[in-house]
């Protein structure tokens, strides 16, 4: 399995405003992470991504959400983790605001390493311990470590 930290870096890590809508947070995550891309544009991930909510929300619970979903010419998993200064209506299966994000973005034909980093991401998350510690984090460097230094 791939472990998170191959796949989140720091510099891929946000404490701060991504907007007030979940539409717009998923803009601004295409945005930043089409940055550290090449060959991948802003629009292509946002579609991505937007098609990948029309399914279901990837609202979890506790006020976490994971949008994921897959891209060609991707060549590896990459991902981005957000903190919101308050939350946003993710349209959640608990119907609370989500304000910590794991975006999560694979190959088209990574299936297996795609299902294993959600499973891993969603059990770190599950654990209102873990979600406390990673809460309090006030900077992207402080969330970075504490994310990727707990254990599910």
């Amino acid at each position: 399995m791939i472990p998170l930290h191959q796949v989140l870096s720091a510099e891929r890590t946000y404490v701060e405003d991504f907007g007030a809508s979940k539409k717009k947070v998923l803009q601004t995550i295409a945005e930043r992470l089409s940055k550290t891309l090449s060959d991948v544009s802003d629009i292509e991930l946002f579609d991505q991504l937007i098609a990948r909510e029309r399914l279901g929300s990837t609202g979890i619970g506790s006020g976490v959400a994971v949008p994921h979903c897959r891209l060609n010419g991707l060549h590896s998993p990459i991902a981005a983790l957000i903190k919101l200064p308050q939350g946003v209506d993710f349209e959640a299966i608990d119907k609370a605001p989500v304000d910590l994000i794991f975006a999560l973005i694979v190959p088209t034909d990574a299936t297996d390493e795609h299902l294993q980093l959600l499973a891993s991401v969603v059990e770190r998350v599950n654990n209102p311990d873990v979600l406390h510690v990673i809460r309090n984090a006030t900077t992207s460097e402080a969330l970075y470590e504490q994310f990727i230094g707990t254990q599910p």
